[in-house]
């Protein structure tokens, strides 16, 4: 759905962008409601659920590129925060991801930042002004900056107490 998402914005396409966004948010909430209903949750499956999600926002925020509504830097530091989650919750290994407080925010914000506009243009009335949003995706790049700095703090000092 990221690839028709970015192509959606990009060419305007609004009524198509939204049906998209709606569905991704659906299908992401029942897949996580039934995994748990089902007692099916897994460490990869929560990997390959928030992955999905981070590269889905990550695309829809670079098309936000073209309308000018992004800064560049946000679409290269939400895939580096993501990493940076999945390595130090050492999924791979098989262990649950394990957000942050402020990592669970962000998480959030990025789906709001990134169909806020969308809604907006959708629904033909403007809640926030479209030239706020450079200004906000501003605002995610540094919770995103102090939530990467929190994750790297904790790891060393937990690295330094058990040394």
């Amino acid at each position: 759905m990221a690839a028709g998402m970015y192509w959606s914005v990009a060419n305007s396409e609004w009524y198509i962008a939204v049906s998209i966004l709606w569905v991704a948010i659906f299908t992401d909430v029942m897949d996580g409601y039934l995994a748990r209903k089902q007692q099916t949750s897994s460490p990869i499956g929560g990997l390959f659920d928030h992955g999905s999600d981070a590269v889905f926002v990550t695309v829809t925020i670079a098309a936000h590129l073209h309308h000018d509504w992004a800064p560049v830097l946000l679409v290269f530091m939400i895939p580096a925060a993501f990493l940076q989650y999945m390595l130090d919750s050492h999924t791979l290994a098989g262990q649950p991801l394990r957000a942050s407080s402020l990592g669970k925010y962000n998480g959030i914000s990025y789906f709001v930042f990134a169909g806020f506009p969308i809604m907006q243009l959708t629904l033909g009335m403007t809640l926030i002004p479209f030239d706020w949003f450079i200004w906000f995706g501003w605002g995610l790049v540094l919770t995103t900056a102090i939530s990467m700095l929190d994750r790297l703090i904790t790891l060393l000092s937990q690295q330094n107490s058990d040394n």
